[in-house]
């Protein structure tokens, strides 16, 4: 399939995890966890997919353009796309968005990559059960949050499918469900700090 402006472009064959989130806004422990997946993970690329809404928050983010700007600004590395691809595809919840990816591009192995806190809710997703099932995910720890993760739901469920730190390199080509846990050093940022400091507009 053709892409046109705005499309990241992807071969066959090549491991790319996708980071997605509201990023309002976006800042260093995007970025941390990002080359840390690309290193620890054997990716060629990340693709954050910058989402127009989270649907589990009440209050919507600060416009999409300002958004994709400030997140472009905020990494600058050659392996690493700002996208709006859930915009342009149309979805709303990740199931969906992640469904919709792999169509579009045939032969491209993908992992899902979060944060240990969104593991820990992961089960109150919409359709969350098919995200695991469709991919391999890369879970990478942030401070508090380690243990709740380990012990969440989700966790339990997909316990037989966690495979060990020395096999993470090659996460994208296993056979979903696997998922490996990053336990990294984080950095403490967050969106929502950042949001109560006054530092950046919400709306």
């Amino acid at each position: 399939m053709g892409w046109g402006p705005g499309w990241p472009i992807a071969r066959a064959g090549m491991a790319i995890g996708l980071l997605g989130g509201s990023f309002d806004p976006a800042h260093e422990g995007h970025v941390h966890l990002t080359r840390e997946a690309l290193k620890r993970l054997g990716l060629d690329q990340v693709w954050w997919l910058v989402s127009p809404g989270n649907p589990l928050k009440a209050r919507g983010p600060a416009p999409l353009v300002d958004r994709m700007a400030y997140a472009r600004a905020v990494v600058d590395h050659p392996r690493v796309r700002i996208t709006d691809l859930e915009t342009r595809l149309g979805t709303r919840y990740t199931a969906d968005t992640l469904a919709a990816i792999e169509a579009r591009y045939p032969g491209v192995r993908f992992v899902w990559l979060m944060g240990a806190d969104n593991l820990a809710s992961l089960h109150r997703w919409d359709d969350w059960t098919d995200i695991p099932a469709r991919m391999p995910m890369g879970i990478v720890a942030r401070p508090g949050d380690r243990l709740r993760a380990c012990l969440s739901p989700a966790a339990r469920l997909l316990r037989q499918a966690r495979v060990g730190a020395s096999a993470a390199h090659g996460l994208a080509h296993r056979k979903p469900p696997a998922w490996a846990f990053l336990n990294l050093p984080m950095r403490a940022e967050s969106s929502s700090a950042i949001r109560r400091s006054g530092a950046w507009r919400s709306d």
